[in-house]
């Protein structure tokens, strides 16, 4: 019996847990990531969690979030990483609202 493929996994951070390092799915980190990029606005206000989540779910590839499974986590997971990088940032007021940080990560 043929082995399966490895997962490759890289390591998150969270910005509610400063040293923690945590190792998840590289590909599945990676599609939230563009998706949750591509849809931030550059500038405050910015979207709420669930409006995110709702705008950037159509963009995750089927093969890795088949019909959406898992999204809500893998959002939080990257939105912890990418705040604890400087990359998204949370506006002032609730409920949480995220935007891209200027000059921060691409999309």
């Amino acid at each position: 019996m043929p082995e399966a493929a490895a997962k490759i996994e890289i390591e998150i951070e969270s910005i509610i847990s400063p040293g923690h390092v945590q190792r998840v799915d590289r590909a599945k980190y990676l599609a939230m990531r563009k998706a949750l990029l591509g849809v931030l606005p550059k500038a405050p206000p910015g979207l709420t969690v669930a409006q995110a989540k709702a705008t950037l779910l159509p963009a995750l590839p089927d093969a890795l979030f088949p019909g959406g499974a898992k999204a809500g986590w893998w959002l939080k997971a990257v939105q912890l990483d990418l705040e604890a990088k400087g990359v998204i940032a949370r506006g002032p007021a609730r409920p949480v609202r995220l935007f891209r940080q200027e000059g921060a990560g691409s999309a």
